[in-house]
């Protein structure tokens, strides 16, 4: 199973996750583009740390909206945002490529993760961002538009589920507005364990749902960001859950 983060999202002397810390942890990095946080000289800090732990490198693009963090939906024209994606994705390349790694992958970010899971002009475009951009490979929730669109584009699809967010019984995030949207750590932790073992997890309003992954989430913005990510890592160790990056 692979564990991933976003990390990068800080912006000038303004940092909020705990790059190191998480890179120590995890087998995968979804890194800010800058378009919703990071800077050059953070990108560039973390494709460093992330080639000397052998971590796997992602583009985490977003809308252009620094503001909001990336959480707010914009209307953006397909040919626009397909640039844009491809824009993003080249300038992680010149710094993963300069720490000897590579960008590995492509994840959108906040309100164009959900948009593109939904709105198949969105999902087309940031499809195309990636191919302008030489990426072949995805990161994002199995079933959705995105998944859909990029396995008929003839890219890899690796199907991702979260650690620390509530589900629908649909198999959807439940919105991050709403009550029990985010979990606490110890219900974090159970719900990784629950992905890796039964491919399932128990829905807010108690269903069994199941939610098929090859990689769990866990959102490096949060407090509790690295104590989360270690205590699923402990645990998927003790019961014997290789954590690797996705072949």
């Amino acid at each position: 199973m692979d564990l991933n983060a976003d990390l990068g999202e800080g912006f000038g002397r303004w940092e909020l996750t705990d790059d190191a810390a998480l890179l120590r942890i995890v087998t995968s990095a979804n890194v800010a583009c800058g378009f919703h946080a990071g800077d050059p000289v953070t990108l560039r800090r973390v494709c460093a740390l992330a080639a000397e732990s052998g971590v796997r490198i992602g583009a985490q693009v977003s809308y252009r909206d620094l503001p909001g963090f990336g959480r707010r939906e914009i209307d953006v024209p397909p040919e626009e945002l397909a640039a844009e994606v491809a824009y993003q994705i080249g300038a992680l390349r010149v710094f993963a490529e300069a720490a000897g790694s590579a960008v590995s992958y492509v994840k959108p970010h906040g309100a164009l993760y959900h948009r593109a899971g939904r709105d198949p002009v969105q999902a087309a475009a940031v499809v195309e961002g990636a191919r302008l951009a030489g990426v072949a490979t995805v990161l994002t929730q199995l079933g959705s538009e995105l998944d859909r669109t990029a396995a008929r584009a003839g890219m890899r699809v690796v199907g991702e589920a979260f650690a620390d967010r509530a589900y629908l019984g649909n198999g959807r995030l439940v919105a991050r507005g709403l009550p029990g949207a985010l979990l606490e750590p110890a219900a974090a932790v159970a719900q990784a364990l629950d992905l890796a073992v039964d491919g399932a997890v128990t829905a807010i309003d108690g269903t069994r749902t199941p939610i098929a992954a090859a990689s769990i989430c866990v959102h490096g913005d949060g407090p509790d960001a690295v104590a989360v990510a270690a205590s699923i890592r402990a645990t998927l160790d003790e019961r014997g859950i290789d954590v690797e990056a996705f072949s």
